[in-house]
């Protein structure tokens, strides 16, 4: 049964006392952590005091999101239960950090909610501008037609994001094969390219690489794993391609009259709302922008702000209808990425100690260095976890690892540290965002593909069941991405 408003409060009252408790019992560490910060003249000593239960939280709430789905569906389709438990666990973490450490506490936290702000007003404004574009009519349902849109979809995710390339395809795809019988594999695809592997040549891509370049990485940086992301998606498109080949072949034998008729018949395509490409381009801008020229802190979030509030009030109510559009989603990602943020800040901070040799974690120095050992740490932790955290705390103890504390915009001073610092990166940065296809919890848009595939239809594999095509088909390729680029 969902928590009322009365026994929330009850409960963060109680939560407070107990988090006050352990501040108050925690005065020599804090002692300790002020001695430190003066010492090192910033708040990176507090990652070397932080008590390891600190990230008990962080870990709550991940399992919460990889377990709650399952465990109490209904329960945990209510957006304001998540919030429940975000914004516990948050509180829990905030009290201590903030009474534990003062000012330097204050810092982390502040900085922290600042990096969610820029992340989820960049979500919000291609989930917003995207749902807005309705593309009509349809295409033809046969492979090679399936293929090029996936094929686009690659390429279009690292202009308006996964996210937005998943809201602006899924629909289109599913008219496209809505004589087919067996058509989950194809949206299964379509969630390996489209939701995930398609997004690494921006930060605009995915969510793990915008959250790298709020730390310091160039815009154009992750540019240079084109290699990795044609290796894997030029894959991923030719097995998808002989893969549905195989199948429509056999519906053709299984059922009456010509299924490639069938599917050959088609609409003619056209897009309404082709406005919302400039404010797409607006928002591209205004990223580039601020890594190129530095802007103080809320000018890009201003222009991405005013770019989604423009494309609501100038698109058509007929498109957001037509694609089912629903502010739920982003909530959904906004309540629980609030509560992500702030209680992931104490595993960076031991992390990226832990990294830097600073200190040890039960006693067992760090002993990751080698860029296979991250690419498979990270993805790993983001088949499960969120992708997105799990880069920010690879990259923090990669950062460590060079003697880069991870605060501000660590990540451009650790790049400078040589080319066997950006290889660590490339493999967290490969890593985070192709493993994230590896189960349905591992990016935020696979969920919401498999939602839209099930309102149109489909029937979509189980959680288990759907981990079972990505170890048959992403895993053995990982393994091939490892060999050419990551062994050491």
């Amino acid at each position: 049964m969902p928590f009322r408003v009365a026994q929330f409060v009850a409960l963060a009252v109680a939560l407070t006392v107990v988090s006050g408790y352990c501040a108050s019992a925690q005065e020599p560490v804090a002692a300790a952590a002020a001695a430190a910060h003066d010492a090192a003249g910033g708040h990176a000593a507090i990652g070397v005091q932080l008590p390891l239960w600190t990230v008990i939280p962080f870990v709550t709430l991940l399992l919460s999101i990889a377990i709650l789905p399952l465990a109490a569906e209904h329960w945990w389709h209510n957006n304001s239960n998540k919030g429940i438990v975000a914004g516990v666990l948050a509180t829990i973490t905030t009290i201590y950090v903030v009474s534990a450490f003062h000012q330097p506490g204050v810092m982390a936290v502040v900085h922290v909610l600042t990096e969610y702000v820029s992340f989820i007003l960049l979500l919000g404004a291609l989930y917003i501008i995207s749902g807005g574009i309705y593309i009509k009519g349809s295409l033809s349902g046969t492979p090679i037609a399936n293929t090029s849109l996936m094929a686009l979809g690659a390429v279009i995710a690292n202009l308006i994001g996964t996210t937005g390339a998943s809201v602006l395809l899924i629909r289109p795809l599913l008219r496209a094969n809505k004589t087919r019988k067996a058509k989950a594999h194809i949206v299964i695809f379509f969630i390996f390219i489209v939701s995930n592997c398609g997004g690494l040549l921006t930060p605009l891509g995915d969510p793990p690489l915008f959250m790298g370049f709020t730390a310091g990485v160039p815009f154009t940086w992750t540019l240079n794993l084109w290699p990795q992301w044609l290796l894997v998606n030029v894959a991923l498109l030719a097995t998808f391609n002989f893969w549905d080949q195989v199948v429509l072949d056999r519906e053709e034998r299984a059922r009456h009259g010509s299924q490639l008729e069938e599917v050959l018949k088609h609409e003619p395509i056209s897009a309404s709302g082709v406005l919302n490409f400039l404010f797409l381009a607006g928002v591209v801008a205004a990223v580039y922008c601020k890594g190129l020229f530095n802007w103080p802190w809320g000018v890009q979030e201003a222009i991405m702000a005013a770019m989604a509030i423009l494309a609501y009030f100038t698109t058509p109510a007929a498109n957001r209808a037509a694609n089912g559009f629903s502010f739920g989603p982003i909530i959904e990602v906004a309540v629980l990425f609030v509560g992500i943020f702030i209680t992931m800040a104490p595993a960076l901070q031991i992390l990226n100690a832990w990294g830097s040799g600073d200190r040890r974690v039960l006693g067992v120095e760090f002993a990751m260095d080698q860029p296979w050992q991250v690419f498979w740490a990270t993805g790993i932790l983001s088949s499960f976890l969120d992708n997105a955290p799990t880069y920010m705390t690879m990259a923090a103890t990669a950062a460590g690892m060079k003697g880069v504390a991870a605060e501000g915009q660590y990540l451009a001073p650790f790049l400078q540290a040589g080319p066997e610092a950006a290889s660590l990166l490339a493999a967290i940065s490969c890593s985070a965002v192709f493993m994230g296809a590896n189960t349905y919890i591992g990016n935020g848009p696979n969920f919401m593909v498999k939602a839209i595939a099930e309102e149109n239809g489909v029937h979509m594999p189980s959680f288990f069941g759907y981990m079972a095509f990505s170890g048959m088909i992403l895993i053995p390729l990982f393994v091939v991405v490892t060999v050419v680029f990551f062994r050491g």
